[in-house]
């Protein structure tokens, strides 16, 4: 959410982080170590750490602090060629379904829920970068979903990628009614499992079952994503957040706080280990992909894979990533996205004992600066950015999935995130926005990003699919 990003670009200007120290409130899961709890909802936002009763997912473990930015491409590797885009359908007869929308089912209006945050005041003023082109909405209303089940179809997705945050959570007891929409459009569903309590760690086999239990098995598995492995063998996928983080983390004063969801290698490695045993008679492989850079933890951890949920880490740097992740024989996900574009921020800085670190809200880009948002010609360039950064990570991730030397290739996967289709908090929405002409004036003095054409970036998807979906063209 959108007060980890500050600490992820501390992250990046300054080497001094640390990590979390071992720890969590439950015996067992790591023995606590030498520093400071954190003990505030405050102070767990500014550290970047996750606030489950408000869906806060904290940082990434990309983001985390005390995780290196990621590196440039190695000069061996920079001039990665993959293969034509016309051998993915041949290769993928559910191309369709590898290609996934980041999904977030928590949105409410009766009472407010997210579009609320940081003082907001709906449905005019509302946490968000733009104003959506169906206003604030609640993703419970039929008439919402289906509106959303249309574009997702119409962009040429075959899937969603839910955020889910546990049992008997808002967006657990929202699947069942979003699964009957999405099915009605032939889209799937999947899910990317949060941080929904610090020791969720030791119940993620238990979810990974209870999920494709319920909304599987139970269903006859009529609207359950299950890639295509060929021969009549079927795998489902699932992807987490803040799965592989340091112990403990330092402030710019040089304060140690322990991270409360800090998880060792081998407790992952039993819960990875416990989802293939239970799964082992009804599918031939389940995908398990951890948001990680650290490739040597994640692969003792036993997960399959990396996916790169961030999109401040750029295209550029992704072919390093890609080659680190090969040299272990981890598969590797990139997302397709516009780049990242906060929302507004209005609020005061925090006070020095809660942020001593605060170095201001953050731009457009990292390191970047906003455009100035009441000028035409600015709103163009930044439409026009978004879309030059949609198309640059399409051509990337297809690029660097399709590398004949990949365990990608050599295992036959490949999928592609979009991120996302509506996580209006971080401005990476692909759902039509309001054009910008079509704001109220009051609206517009809030001072809203929305761009000329809210619909761009949906029908450039859709232009960019198409152009991978298509059959390859007979030889004469």
């Amino acid at each position: 959410m959108p007060r980890s990003r500050r600490a992820f670009l501390a992250g990046l200007a300054a080497a001094a982080a640390g990590a979390l120290l071992p720890g969590s409130t439950r015996p067992g899961l790591a023995a606590p170590g030498r520093g400071r709890w954190p003990r505030t909802p405050d102070e767990r936002a500014w550290l970047g750490l996750p606030e489950p009763a408000r869906h806060w997912r904290g940082a990434s473990s990309i983001a985390a602090p005390g995780v290196p930015a990621p590196q440039a491409a190695r000069a061996t590797t920079s001039a990665a060629t993959g293969a034509p885009l016309s051998s993915l359908a041949a290769r993928f007869p559910d191309l369709r379904r590898r290609f996934v929308f980041e999904y977030y089912p928590w949105y409410d209006t009766d009472p407010w829920y997210h579009w609320n945050e940081a003082d907001r005041n709906p449905p005019i003023d509302i946490t968000a970068s733009s104003m959506p082109r169906l206003g604030p909405y609640d993703t419970y209303d039929l008439r919402v979903l289906e509106q959303h089940a249309r574009w997702i179809a119409e962009a040429g997705a075959g899937a969603i990628n839910m955020s889910w945050w546990g049992r008997g959570d808002y967006t657990d007891l929202a699947v069942p009614r979003v699964m009957d929409v999405m099915r009605d459009h032939d889209i799937k569903v999947t899910f990317h499992l949060e941080p929904y309590r610090d020791d969720r760690a030791r119940s993620y086999a238990d979810d990974v079952l209870y999920l494709l239990r319920e909304y599987g098995d139970k269903r006859g598995w009529d609207a359950f994503l299950l890639l295509d492995e060929g021969e009549g063998r079927v795998a489902p996928v699932f992807k987490s957040f803040r799965t592989i983080l340091p112990s403990q983390v330092q402030d710019c004063l040089g304060r140690v706080f322990q991270v409360p969801d800090y998880t060792p290698d081998e407790e992952w490695r039993r819960q990875t280990d416990a989802v293939r045993e239970g799964t082992r008679r009804d599918f031939s492989r389940v995908w398990l992909l951890a948001d990680s850079l650290d490739v040597g933890r994640t692969t003792t951890g036993g997960f399959d894979g990396l996916a790169v949920y961030d999109n401040f880490v750029t295209p550029p740097q992704w072919t390093r990533i890609a080659q680190d992740a090969t040299d272990v024989g981890l598969v590797y996900s990139f997302n397709v996205n516009p780049g990242f574009d906060r929302y507004p921020d209005r609020q005061p800085p925090p006070p020095p004992e809660v942020d001593p670190c605060y170095g201001g809200p953050l731009g457009f880009e990292p390191g970047g600066t906003h455009p100035d948002w009441a000028d035409t010609a600015a709103r163009r360039a930044a439409q026009a950015l978004a879309l030059a950064r949609v198309e640059e990570s399409f051509e990337a991730t297809t690029t660097l999935q399709t590398l004949a030397s990949s365990p990608n290739a050599a295992r036959r996967f490949f999928l592609t995130y979009v991120n996302s289709f509506n996580e209006w908090h971080e401005g990476s929405q692909f759902e039509p926005a309001r054009d910008y002409a079509d704001l109220s004036a009051e609206e517009r003095r809030i001072g809203y990003h929305n761009p000329p054409d809210g619909t761009a970036r949906l029908r450039h998807l859709r232009t960019l699919l198409d152009t991978a979906m298509a059959p390859p063209a007979r030889a004469r």
